[in-house]
């Protein structure tokens, strides 16, 4: 992979960093990477070591995290501000990242964590995947 690949592959993970709320495709994803959609994933993946996908929906997830610490918005609405259109699919994917379900997060207290700056927060609290890992 060139140095080149490599900016161009950033350059699609930071849209995706910005846009993470946004109706976002592999093929426009790709575009912004100037590559062809089959290439970009598997370079991303080479690269960052997961999929497009994981990683926006990581991005999703940590953002949901957030807005349910909060405690103003159901599940629901904190479903479809990070993005996603499916409830099911998210409170999945939520539970399988965050070890527990949406609305168990959002139910329990999180006053521990008040006290610590946000950017060690982001570090600690961002979602990890709980099963094995990726296959090559």
């Amino acid at each position: 992979m060139t140095l080149e690949d490599l900016v161009r592959l950033r350059r699609a993970r930071d849209r995706m960093d910005r846009e993470y709320a946004e109706p976002l495709d592999m093929a426009a994803l790709a575009r912004t990477a100037l590559m062809s959609p089959g290439h970009f994933q598997r370079s991303f993946r080479a690269a960052f070591g997961e999929t497009p996908y994981g990683y926006l929906m990581t991005r999703r997830i940590e953002r949901a995290k957030a807005l349910l610490r909060r405690g103003d918005m159901s599940v629901t609405e904190v479903c479809l501000a990070v993005g996603c259109t499916s409830l099911g699919s998210f409170s999945s994917r939520f539970t399988e990242l965050v070890g527990e379900t949406p609305s168990a997060y959002r139910a329990r207290t999180h006053e521990d964590g008040a006290v610590i700056p946000a950017c060690v927060a982001r570090a600690f609290t961002r979602p990890r995947r709980t099963g094995p890992p990726p296959a090559p």
